[in-house]
């Protein structure tokens, strides 16, 4: 559908126009009556021009109402706002015709025609009657306001199209003269019947003309935003890249079309980018999402935008390896869980454990059996908007190994020992403590419960906790052996262990 064009004055309508223009001025200088005749000649011209309008606008009227049996959808805006325009012009119009029919009651002194035709007026040089009906009784006033309504109806309804706001307030303009009259007391004080009837009628045609100008105008709108395109594509978009087995995998398949000789603008977060390719570095892990907008020029010169957003999800790289003789938990400690679904955030991954219990820890999560022999860990995703079972694992539940005895020097920097010579100084200020030392395969703490001190010729000595009786060392002389047995310790998991013995020398 092409644009809306300005309907341009035919050589019937500029001659009407420009004999307007002649009789009024002849008027002006007081012409005898028989020229005031000419005015029938102008009023007839006028009224086939209205005609021939009208035929005009029913057949735009029917064009519209065809688009809109095509397209309810795109067309039904516009198709209210003519009706609309119908409404208000018919309205406007059938009140000048009553206007026109009261001044020749006036001036005839008889009933008029339901149409007035200068013609039919008896009395077209009364220079009276009008302005009686116009000036005195305060119908011009009236008459005012309704065509100023109209004016700014049509202003405001081609507020995209300057130059016909600017025609529009041309062909209805009120104001007042060159000479500051109104423009009521204007056009009836001192006029004839036939002159205003016939400026009348010429409002009635500017009426039918400029609907027929917006008509068209809105009649192009329902197209003014459509992009024309030179190369039509099939293209299908997934609702999303991964696919769960025994999950639907679901796409739009579209056609994609395009203008190869438009080239858009694209932003995306506010920055404007070449070519529509968004490419960025992803330092950061989880959901990113984005927005943006592409903007492109329509057919009559405005912007067209179209907002999107979209999102994606950043990963480390990974790689399930799984020791299928070993899968084993200790209890009384947090196992250290690292859990993971390809193409799942992190926030949208639980996990279950059926004989235990999970806490997260940031992308981890620490899990803790709560009864022996074994426990079932699973792993749950939310997936458009479900949960879904993605998979997990039955463990042995084993309580953690020994740990070893060690002493512990108070001396800052000074490393656990398990035997070997020290120093009666040394020993007082030192601990016994248990742990896994450097070999340490699973992180836990263990506490010495008690010990027994032993050394030739002392009585031995049963101590509770993990310091040494400095009594006890007060007995021993350089060369002594000093034996500690039955160092008891428990761990995280309460249970008690035996840790054997250690031998000191002093």
């Amino acid at each position: 559908m092409s644009g809306a064009k300005n309907c341009t004055e035919t050589p019937r309508q500029r001659m009407i126009g420009m004999m307007y223009l002649v009789l009024t001025a002849m008027l002006a200088l007081n012409v005898s009556s028989e020229i005031l005749n000419g005015f029938t000649m102008v009023d007839n011209s006028l009224h086939k021009t209205i005609e021939s309008a009208e035929l005009r606008n029913q057949s735009l009227y029917a064009d519209f109402k065809s688009l809109y049996d095509k397209n309810p959808q795109k067309v039904k805006e516009w198709l209210d706002e003519a009706n609309r325009v119908k409404q208000k012009s018919n309205e406007l119009y059938k009140f000048i015709e009553n206007f026109k029919v009261q001044i020749v009651r006036l001036a005839d002194n008889k009933e008029a025609n339901d149409s007035a035709y200068v013609k039919q007026i008896n009395a077209k040089d009364n220079l009276d009657k009008a302005a009686i009906y116009g000036s005195s009784n305060g119908h011009g006033k009236n008459l005012k306001k309704e065509i100023d309504n109209y004016r700014n109806y049509l202003v405001k309804l081609s507020a995209s199209n300057p130059a016909k706001q600017k025609m529009y307030e041309s062909i209805f303009s009120t104001g007042k003269t060159h000479d500051g009259k109104p423009w009521e007391e204007a056009l009836f004080e001192g006029m004839p019947v036939s002159a205003v009837v016939t400026i009348l009628t010429k409002y009635q045609s500017d009426i039918r003309s400029s609907e027929a100008e917006i008509i068209q105008y809105l009649k192009s709108q329902t197209d003014v935003m459509d992009i024309r395109v030179n190369k039509i594509s099939a293209l299908v978009v997934p609702n999303t890249p991964y696919v769960i087995r025994g999950e639907k995998y679901s796409a739009q398949i579209v056609l994609s079309a395009m203008d190869t000789t438009q080239t858009p603008e694209f932003y995306v977060n506010g920055q404007q980018i070449r070519k529509g390719v968004y490419e960025v570095m992803t330092n950061k892990l989880g959901v990113i999402s984005y927005t943006g907008q592409i903007k492109l020029k329509g057919n009559d010169g405005s912007v067209l935008m179209r907002p999107f957003k979209s999102s994606y999800i950043v990963g480390e790289p990974s790689a399930t390896l799984s020791n299928e003789d070993l899968n084993v938990v200790y209890r009384g400690i947090d196992n250290n869980f690292s859990v993971s679904v390809p193409g799942v955030a992190a926030e949208n991954v639980s996990v279950r454990v059926i004989g235990g219990t999970a806490r997260r820890n940031g992308a981890r999560y620490m899990i803790q059996p709560t009864r022996d022999e074994e426990i079932t860990i699973e792993v749950w995703a939310k997936v458009e908007g479900k949960e879904k079972k993605m998979g997990g694992g039955a463990y042995r539940v084993k309580y953690l190994p020994d740990p070893k005895a060690f002493i512990q020097p108070n001396d800052a920097g000074a490393k656990p020992v398990r035997g070997g010579f020290m120093s009666p100084s040394v020993l007082r200020t030192s601990l016994l403590i248990a742990s896994y030392g450097k070999d340490e395969l699973v992180k836990a703490k263990f506490r010495v419960t008690s010990f027994t001190m032993l050394a030739k010729g002392i009585s031995p000595l049963q101590v509770s906790g993990s310091k040494l009786n400095s009594g006890f060392l007060d007995k021993l002389i350089k060369g002594d052996i000093l034996m500690i047995n039955n160092i008891k310790a428990e761990g995280p998991d309460n249970l008690s262990r035996d840790l054997g013995s250690i031998a000191i020398q002093l």
